[in-house]
């Protein structure tokens, strides 16, 4: 396949940043943004909100869970393991790819949990029923499971929390996370949702996941989307196929000697995109740095990749990792790791853009 269009790396991140709703911040709504990234990792519940509010032009403390108690995203195990914010339109079409794997048929798991794959359906059954009434947590929901028979000998595990256990009923579409209960989280039926749009045929949802990250996190490679679906979703039996399904709407572009794609439709605003300068105070395992993977060094350059493995808060300059941020307080300390010339007007906008999303009076503290 011909290249159509060729631009530098700095192009193509100017135009990333535009698709993440980064550059420029938007006025979409808590659900868009969530549906436009794919998924917010939800490990720590302060940053997947920061994650979302620093995308938008206009926002307030407690959207995002209030945008899950309204159903306007879902909450649910997805990516590596971890809980993730998903839209409900899309979020069906991770959850097919990582239950592609059937790991709840593992000879592991059908010894420690008793439940042979034909035991499944039923289960599934019951803790659908269990929660037609509203969120449970792990106890209540447990309480109720194991009066049947079937699932009496489940009890311990609902003793212990029972999280692994829960994660194949997460990834077949039946339950997701619902509003904490004084600090207790709970589970609710992902149908709860007025736009939930169910966990779509595998076949289907390939080629949408595939198109779905090239749209956001373009120009891709394959390794880009084996990286996001494979490792995140263990969904590399079908990728080639996905991959090659989804090539009639993907354009080939050269960046400075790599060969990626964008979509069809993005390839004229990718060719008039310019360099950005951007200045951008991102939480902890951002999309931005996750979506690609640490070990892109187009966004993280290597001798950061450490630091934003480890969660630490990164400061973007036009797509590229150039440092790192902490807030203690009302004290903004920001760490300049990088020989360039440090843009100190636009690192002190970005510190008041943040403090009006912290509400506080940052004190600004920069260091090289």
């Amino acid at each position: 396949m011909t290249t159509e269009v060729s631009v530098t790396w700095a192009r193509a991140l100017a135009w990333r940043l535009e698709r993440h709703l980064l550059e420029p911040v938007v006025t979409a709504s808590v659900g868009d943004v969530v549906r436009r990234l794919g998924a917010v990792l939800s490990m720590d519940e302060s940053l997947a909100e920061l994650a979302v509010r620093t995308r938008r032009t206009t926002s307030q403390p407690g959207e995002l869970a209030d945008a899950l108690v309204a159903g306007e995203v879902v909450k649910a195990f997805a990516f590596r393991g971890s809980v993730h914010y998903l839209s409900p339109e899309d979020g069906g079409v991770y959850l097919a790819l990582r239950a592609s794997g059937r790991q709840w048929e593992l000879p592991s798991w059908v010894e420690h949990y008793r439940l042979a794959p034909s035991d499944w359906p039923g289960l599934r059954a019951a803790a659908r029923a269990a929660l037609a009434d509203g969120p449970l947590t792990v106890t209540e929901l447990g309480e109720v499971l194991t009066r049947q028979r079937a699932y009496r000998h489940l009890a311990p595990v609902f003793a212990d929390g029972a999280g692994t256990l829960l994660k194949p009923l997460s990834w077949q579409g039946d339950l997701g996370f619902g509003p904490p209960q004084d600090g207790r989280a709970t589970f609710q039926r992902l149908d709860v949702s007025p736009r939930w749009g169910g966990v779509p045929d595998l076949e289907e949802a390939g080629p949408r996941a595939v198109l779905a990250y090239v749209g956001t996190y373009g120009p891709s490679t394959y390794d880009h989307v084996h990286y996001w679906l494979d490792k995140g979703l263990s969904a590399g039996r079908g990728l080639r196929r996905w991959w090659a399904e989804a090539a009639e709407r993907l354009v080939a572009v050269d960046v400075e000697g790599t060969t990626a794609y964008v979509a069809r439709e993005h390839v004229d605003d990718l060719d008039a995109a310019r360099p950005s300068d951007a200045v951008r105070f991102l939480p902890g395992h951002d999309q931005w740095v996750m979506g690609p993977g640490t070990q892109d060094t187009h966004v993280t350059p290597p001798a950061l990749r450490d630091l934003m493995t480890r969660k630490a808060h990164p400061v973007v300059v036009g797509g590229v990792v150039r440092g790192t941020w902490t807030r203690r307080g009302d004290d903004l300390s920001v760490t300049w790791l990088d020989d360039s010339v440090r843009p100190d007007g636009a690192i002190a906008a970005e510190a008041r853009r943040l403090s009006g999303l912290v509400d506080r009076e940052l004190r600004v503290t920069v260091v090289s």
